[in-house]
């Protein structure tokens, strides 16, 4: 029944909140001309659209769970107000509270994240190979040790080892990195993985339930079932809360006609007047139109926060965690260095290497055409014949002369004396090298390496002022993790990490931390994302990351994480400005209330006029 009832919710509690605003408005209009019977009427309209949702939730929840909640101390704090005359104080108290539920509802709903974008990557089906032939086989259905048969473009059905063939295969699903990494016979793979060239066999060798990428899905689901700490307390909260605010009223009316000596109609009076004075709207618009103006500055600024929870937390940040590719790094690698032989100009040097790599199907090949285009203006000219040469570069002729491109180990031993120690320079800078050769030696080099975004080091450094320490979580290799790690400004790194290892660092941050934050962008940083305590995503990043996150950079500006910071501050400043008024509102008339009779209308007033200044406080955050 729950649950029925919280899809209702999701669909259309703020269209009824917000029809409930209608039939309350037109009702005072009708009783400011004399129709107090039909004004009646409307506003018992206002209470049945504003207060279904909560009083249905509250009563099953209440009966569920054995425990009152505020949904009915709201619904019965306005049940009384008009049993005592005052309709249009009791509509006004239901419109408010249904409304800021119902916007709280909305925005919470988007940090419950779907993963189908994961489930859609994972492969049905597999081409399996059994006494010579060829059958379509569901993933499920695989065993141990079956050979399955992947074609070019296909994603590869299950975690194996390769038996035949040689391809290169886009495993940025997995580490994150954006260079397709090479794969010959005894090479291991992984399901949801691309193979970009060669069709290969694979032996399998975990079962469909057990392979890394459903390992992923699994992480993302349990660290998103946890509830967080403000959703405990407020569980926690509520019951009591109700009961106390009942029970006191029920108090006031038994002590004050037996114990005080007042006159039964006066003991029920002051009774519901304490159920007014202490409706928790107040409390409630204490946070959420606060909440509500943060995400909507925030999003002003590139900044979309799915929830108020992690909003909340950022306030309390002490470390932040970095992925590096596509998050530290552009995600794209580009031609840093160029280094030719005496006699050879680099726009003769580009214009072979780059028409030789026209054809060919090297990771890097994109990255050197585009910057002989954008940087020299060289128009390509397709080859006389390429031979791909699996793992170590390609082999093709070019204007009557033949070419080898590729690692050092294979166009020859002259790379090792080519511009002196220039190439062990690069490396250290975490650069990839791909040398150029003809018969007479080495043409020339080109360094390739994932730039770093401009505003990196900025960031982490206003970061570091704000006492929020910083670190790099990537799947790529130590060199170019230490480089990567230097140029950002960062002390600590952590290199060649599986999206598994990627969580061990964060709950490990996170036990020395407390309050630790995960940004990424890729699928390989889903589970990261949702075990730390505020995932934030990169705007440009994949959809998994993009749902999975708590935040999203939707500028991809690494500075927008310190403003963020900044922002929720603010708004834990302000929230408990809200808190510490609205309790002294109830607390004052609530003595008040024992002391002398407080009239109904002053009861109200007082009520929602804290209320309405609890929200223009909060909207002070639009700024």
């Amino acid at each position: 029944m729950r649950k029925f009832f919280e899809t209702l919710r999701t669909n259309h509690e703020l269209s009824l909140a917000l029809l409930c605003g209608v039939f309350m408005f037109f009702a005072w209009l009708v009783e400011l001309a004399g129709y107090h019977n039909v004004s009646i009427g409307l506003y018992v309209l206002a209470y049945l659209s504003g207060g279904f949702f909560k009083a249905r939730e509250g009563f099953a929840d209440a009966i569920e769970n054995k425990d009152l909640n505020v949904d009915i101390l709201m619904m019965l704090a306005a049940i009384g107000a008009a049993v005592i005359g005052y309709w249009g104080e009791g509509a006004m108290l239901i419109f408010i509270f249904s409304l800021s539920g119902a916007m709280e509802t909305y925005t919470f709903n988007k940090s419950h994240k779907e993963i189908s974008a994961l489930m859609d990557l994972q492969p049905e089906t597999a081409l399996r190979l059994a006494d010579g032939k060829e059958e379509i086989v569901a993933v499920a259905d695989l065993s141990i040790n079956d050979i399955i048969l992947v074609k070019p473009g296909e994603r590869i059905p299950a975690d194996g080892e390769v038996t035949l063939g040689q391809t290169n295969v886009d495993e940025s699903v997995m580490t994150g990195e954006s260079i397709p990494n090479e794969k010959a016979i005894g090479d291991e793979v992984f399901a949801s993985t691309v193979n970009l060239r060669g069709s290969i066999q694979i032996k399998i060798t975990k079962p469909s339930d057990q392979t890394l990428f459903q390992r992923i899905i699994r992480l993302v689901q349990n660290a998103q079932s946890e509830k967080s700490p403000s959703q405990l307390f407020i569980e926690k909260f509520e019951g009591p809360y109700a009961k106390v605010v009942i029970l006191t009223s029920i108090g006031v009316m038994v002590v004050g006609y037996f114990g005080i000596g007042w006159e039964l109609s006066t003991a029920v009076f002051r009774g519901l007047v304490m159920l007014v004075v202490a409706s928790p709207c107040a409390l409630v618009a204490s946070v959420t139109p606060a909440t509500l103006s943060a995400i909507s500055n925030g999003a002003r600024n590139g900044m979309l926060f799915k929830g108020g929870v992690q909003l909340e937390r950022l306030a309390t940040l002490k470390s932040i965690a970095f992925d590096k590719t596509g998050t530290l790094t552009k995600g794209k690698p580009q031609v840093t260095d160029i280094y030719t032989r005496e006699g050879v100009t680099k726009e003769e040097f580009l214009k072979i290497t780059a028409s030789i790599e026209s054809h060919s199907t090297h990771p890097l090949a994109d990255a050197i055409i585009n910057h002989s285009k954008n940087a020299f203006g060289i128009n390509v000219t397709p080859p006389s014949s390429i031979e791909n040469v699996v793992g170590f570069g390609v082999k093709g002729s070019f204007n009557n002369k033949v070419y080898k491109i590729g690692k050092e180990e294979f166009v020859g031993e002259a790379a090792l004396g080519f511009c002196g120690n220039i190439a062990g320079k690069l490396q250290e800078e975490g650069k990839t090298i791909v040398y150029t050769s003809d018969d007479e030696g080495i043409v020339g080099l080109i360094a390739l390496k994932d730039t770093i975004r401009p505003e990196a080091l900025k960031a982490i450094t206003s970061l570091r002022a704000m006492g929020i320490e910083s670190v790099m979580i990537t799947g790529d290799n130590e060199k170019t993790a230490k480089s990567i790690s230097a140029e950002s400004g960062l002390a600590n790194y952590y290199a060649s990490c599986l999206p598994e290892q990627k969580v061990d660092v964060v709950k490990d941050l996170k036990q020395k931390y407390l309050t630790v934050a995960m940004v990424g962008d890729g699928i390989n940083d889903a589970p990261a994302l949702a075990t730390a305590d505020i995932g934030i995503a990169m705007g440009e990043g994949t959809d998994v990351a993009l749902e999975t996150a708590d935040v999203v950079l939707m500028k991809n500006n690494l500075e927008s994480l310190s403003k963020a910071v900044d922002l929720s501050k603010r708004l834990k400043r302000i929230t408990r400005q809200n808190i510490v008024f609205a309790i002294s509102i109830i607390v004052a008339f609530s003595v008040a209330n024992f002391v002398t009779i407080v009239p109904i209308p002053l009861a109200v007033v007082a009520h929602e006029g804290s209320t309405i200044l609890v929200i223009l406080n909060g909207l002070r955050l639009l700024k």
